[in-house]
């Protein structure tokens, strides 16, 4: 199965796997000029292509765990997610939850792009939900993290 990718940047890399197992695809930065982002500050980072998802699934954009752990830069929303029927530019929100500035530079790798199916269920509303043993117990109720 492929995944088909547009670029909208001549300069745009396209998006490629670190492994051939990897799950995730690498996205890169696409822009002129390096980009420094302050602690607590936000920003959008441009990529320079699209890309036309299979239907029933969905583009999520998650972190590089590198980049996380050694400078706080971390998707702004967490996880985006991209709609199969999404065909603008990949555009990442990112955060710096670190302590000091971080740059960014044209062409880096910044962060990977997961596809997975979706299970397109139909909403239905009742007043009552199927009784579990767990029932409304969250937070904790099932024990100690560690």
């Amino acid at each position: 199965m492929k995944l088909v990718f547009k670029k909208l940047n001549e300069q745009a890399i396209l998006p490629t796997r670190g492994t051939k197992d990897s799950a995730g695809l690498d996205l890169y930065a696409c822009m002129e000029e390096p980009v420094t982002i302050a602690p607590g500050a936000l920003c959008r980072i441009p990529t320079g292509v699209a890309v036309a998802l299979p239907e029933n699934s969905v583009g999520l954009i998650c972190g590089r765990s590198g980049l996380g752990v050694r400078h706080g830069i971390t998707p702004s929303n967490s996880v985006g997610v991209i709609d199969s029927d999404y065909r603008g530019e990949l555009i990442v929100g990112l955060c710096n939850v670190g302590s000091e500035p971080w740059t960014i530079a044209p062409n880096e790798r910044f962060a990977q792009l997961l596809v997975l199916p979706v299970l397109m269920m139909e909403p239905e509303f009742r007043e009552k939900l199927d009784e579990t043993v767990r029932g409304e117990h969250g937070f904790g109720s099932t024990g100690t993290s560690v």
